[in-house]
């Protein structure tokens, strides 16, 4: 099955695709890299009308500190955030998650700004913003919004943006004295679909969390910013204390059956990455991921 027949338009700047945008409102859609838009098409699972193409839009690429905080551009692709000095010293999480995105041919082209647009919920990189208190920045001609991470992911393929608007760059606070990452997901085979994911942002201090992010992925409609990590603050780690988390956090997580894994299958596995986590970020081999 091939796509149905729509017109193509080549944008030369922001305010050029964003006047396309507002002309055309919902029977448009923006392509970036094309990873997630162009196979929907080809299966017919959208038809727009016109095709919006970024790509050519410079100010929208590339990844700069300012002051505490990390800019990255949308058009940024998968494998420049791999091979980036700049997010291996202040982000190590996108640089740890990245390797899990599919596979190279899709890296290369796949890009930052269009992971977050698509809201897969099994996607590594939304996950990752919450995790790391992220802010998405969108524009439309009424001028820019400043998105929360927490805020902008509503459902599955669901976002705070609208169909005028743009998503331009994404700012990342630096990693702090004493920060911890983690990052693991449960896959058929590398590259694939995650079954269950977890990403993790944390501040260690004398071998407890004095901070603590677990967003957790492909467990429910859209990534899960965990509560029961909060049971895990300031707080003397124990196995019993992990059961009770582990009991909080299947509490809160609505994962779903599909061809891949069953709800009760992703609750489980949500566990254990939530036991392996706490693990391996305090160095506590005696948390054994039996009491997940």
């Amino acid at each position: 099955m091939k796509a149905s027949a729509f017109a193509y338009a080549r944008a030369t700047s922001i305010g050029n695709a964003l006047g396309l945008l507002a002309a055309h409102g919902d029977k448009a859609k923006v392509l970036s890299g094309g990873q997630s838009l162009m196979p929907a098409m080809n299966l017919r699972l959208i038809s727009p009308e016109l095709i919006v193409d970024i790509g050519g839009i410079g100010e929208l690429r590339g990844i700069a500190l300012k002051g505490e905080v990390l800019s990255v551009g949308a058009l940024t692709r998968h494998a420049d955030l791999l091979k980036s000095p700049e997010i291996a010293a202040h982000s190590p999480l996108l640089t740890k998650a990245v390797a899990h995105v599919a596979h190279p041919a899709i890296r290369n082209r796949g890009t930052i700004g269009g992971s977050l647009a698509h809201a897969d919920p099994a996607s590594e990189l939304p996950a990752c913003m919450l995790a790391l208190g992220a802010i998405i920045i969108v524009r439309g001609q009424a001028g820019e919004r400043r998105i929360p991470a927490k805020d902008f992911f509503r459902g599955i393929y669901e976002t705070a943006l609208s169909a005028e608007e743009l998503l331009v760059a994404i700012e990342l606070p630096v990693t702090r004295k004493n920060a911890a990452y983690f990052f693991d997901e449960f896959a058929r085979r590398h590259g694939d679909y995650a079954i269950a994911g977890l990403a993790a942002d944390a501040v260690v201090k004398d071998g407890a969390f004095t901070n603590l992010h677990l967003a957790f992925f492909a467990v429910g409609d859209r990534p899960v910013l965990s509560s029961a990590a909060c049971r895990l603050i300031d707080a003397v780690i124990t196995p019993a204390l992990m059961a009770d988390a582990s009991a909080a956090l299947d509490e809160e997580l609505e994962p779903h059956d599909d061809q891949q894994a069953t709800a009760s299958m992703r609750r489980h596995l949500a566990k254990v990455l939530l036991v392996r986590c706490v693990s391996t970020l305090l160095g506590r081999a005696d948390l054994d991921a039996r009491v997940a």
